[in-house]
């Protein structure tokens, strides 16, 4: 498999009156899934700042009127219907769903990891926490799959933080169960299996973004990414997300929750996730996993959302995949 980036160079004349000509460089690369472009932007610059945020301050602001916080959110979230779920609600460990006010789907949910963790840094995020609020996903999207066999197309989703587009400050994760894919799900349900194995097996042979597994869980630094610092994973022994078993909760869950400690590491406390789910028993379709950071919250913060990525379909980074594999070291190694 060819792994396509193209530099593209030219030059412009310094401010003011200094001599000579500046050269100017960006380098584009093309997913070898989806054939996405994405543009590396690294001349010296520095897009996204690390934290300095008071996000303590901010959770005290926001705890008072927060709807997922305890003695509020059994009183104030919805209840699922009970074709899906007796309670209403579904729990896992400490993470509580319930049905989403905002309906992005047919079938949509939100999990916090817990009510009472309003205010959770990423380098606090543990692997049980994520696991947990992992595992009430599964469950929605397997109830709602046994409710409605036409929802084939679920994914488990994160909006982390106000800046990756969060309306809540509380950290939780979205479920979405519809009977048709999203862009994104409809556009990876269409690779053949072989090119999936394929990509695997480049990144593994040149080794230089490929950060290893852990057991059934293959994870990356992306080659054309979509934001900055995206990793993704590949589950290949299943398609949905209602087809994970305990133990793929738990190492999938364990995996996050190690990428999340690299975020912080790298200064970030915002990001976002997508984990793309075809239908149940689509062959030769592995689980894909993408996530990314956002930029943090400061006053008059820059958000990274530019006309490139929304309207073009093209992320602007100054995170070389290359670096971000180099940083992540033997973490995801089992």
């Amino acid at each position: 498999m060819e792994l396509r980036r193209q530099v593209l160079r030219a030059e412009i004349l310094p401010p003011g009156d200094g001599p000579g000509a500046m050269p100017t460089s960006v380098e584009v690369r093309w997913d070898p899934l989806t054939g996405h472009g994405a543009r590396l932007v690294t001349a010296g610059t520095n897009l996204f700042p690390p934290a300095d945020f008071d996000l303590a301050g901010l959770a005290e602001e926001t705890r008072q009127s927060c709807p997922f916080c305890p003695g509020r959110v059994e009183r104030l979230t919805p209840r699922l219907p009970p074709a899906i779920s007796a309670e209403g609600r579904i729990r896992r460990g400490r993470a509580l769903l319930f049905p989403n006010l905002l309906t992005y789907a047919q079938y949509s949910s939100v999990s916090v990891y817990a009510p009472e963790l309003h205010l959770l840094p990423l380098g606090a995020m543990t692997p049980q926490l994520v696991t947990d609020n992992l595992a009430a996903q599964v469950a929605f999207a397997a109830a709602v799959l046994r409710h409605d066999p036409a929802a084939r197309w679920a994914s488990i989703n994160a909006n982390h933080m106000l800046p990756s587009g969060s309306s809540l400050f509380h950290p939780h994760l979205q479920g979405g169960v519809n009977p048709v894919p999203t862009t994104v799900q409809r556009l990876l349900a269409d690779v053949p299996a072989e090119r999936f194995a394929d990509y695997l097996r480049t990144e593994r042979r040149l080794g230089v973004r490929h950060l290893g597994g852990t057991g059934n869980v293959e994870w990356l630094a992306a080659f054309a990414p979509m934001g900055p610092g995206e990793l993704r994973a590949f589950v290949p022994a299943v398609a949905a997300p209602a087809g994970l078993s305990h133990e793929l909760v738990a190492e999938l869950g364990h995996g996050i929750a190690v990428a999340l400690g690299l975020y912080a590491e790298l200064g970030f406390e915002s990001f976002n996730l997508a984990l793309y789910g075809a239908p149940p028993g689509t062959a030769g379709y592995p689980l894909n996993l993408r996530m990314l950071c956002r930029s943090n919250l400061r006053p008059l913060y820059r958000s990274d959302a530019t006309y490139l990525e929304r309207l073009h379909w093209e992320a602007a980074v100054d995170l070389t995949p290359e670096e971000l594999a180099e940083r992540a070291g033997d973490r995801f190694r089992g």
